[in-house]
């Protein structure tokens, strides 16, 4: 028996849906299949509806079949992205290593690669100064979950309270702080825009 861990990256290759394009685009119903690969219709049934994992040797035989190999399976261009970051395993970090940092981050989406938008969880240290300046392809966004975030782009201060949020372009230097007397958290969305 498979532990829930196993089973839920085994779900993530979706290899029962992909059996069953398979099977659909020859046209072939669940029967005429068992005849081809010596497998009954229920356990096919199964395979497809994800009840089951099929063995390597299983899958081999259904591979052959139709004329791919046990890749095709587990290429992963095709399976949903899904990536789980716990809160122990993130790594809090500086805005700067040159003097006191106005806030620290984490990322909330580092393991997947090639994303299209960067999420950090950040905490904003009181009484601190304006973060350096910074500015970068795309748009951000913050949203302020507790305390209070000023925010300076285009000579301006603009003060984000708890529940208040900001989308800027990002192409333009900007810079934070906490706003409050107690530190402030706030979720910032870095997205890249396609031109």
């Amino acid at each position: 028996m498979l532990s829930d861990e196993l089973s839920e990256g085994l779900a993530n290759y979706q290899i029962g849906d992909k059996i069953r394009a398979l099977r659909t685009t020859k046209s072939l119903g669940l029967a005429q299949m068992g005849d081809h690969t010596g497998l009954s219709a229920s356990m096919l049934s199964k395979i497809e509806r994800g009840q089951i994992v099929p063995t390597l040797p299983t899958l081999m035989r259904i591979a052959l079949v139709f004329g791919v190999g046990l890749n095709h399976f587990f290429d992963e261009s095709d399976a949903p992205i899904l990536e789980v970051v716990r809160a122990k395993d993130r790594l809090k970090l500086p805005d700067t290593k040159d003097r006191m940092p106005s806030y620290y981050f984490e990322s909330l989406d580092y393991p997947i690669n090639d994303r299209p938008i960067d999420s950090y969880l950040s905490e904003f240290i009181p009484r601190t100064p304006f973060s350096e300046p910074h500015e970068h392809d795309g748009v951000e966004l913050i949203y302020v979950i507790t305390g209070a975030v000023e925010i300076q782009i285009h000579d301006k201060v603009h003060r984000l309270d708890a529940k208040d949020s900001m989308y800027f372009d990002a192409r333009h230097p900007h810079s934070y702080k906490c706003g409050s007397e107690d530190r402030a958290t706030a979720v910032v969305v870095a997205a890249k825009v396609s031109e």
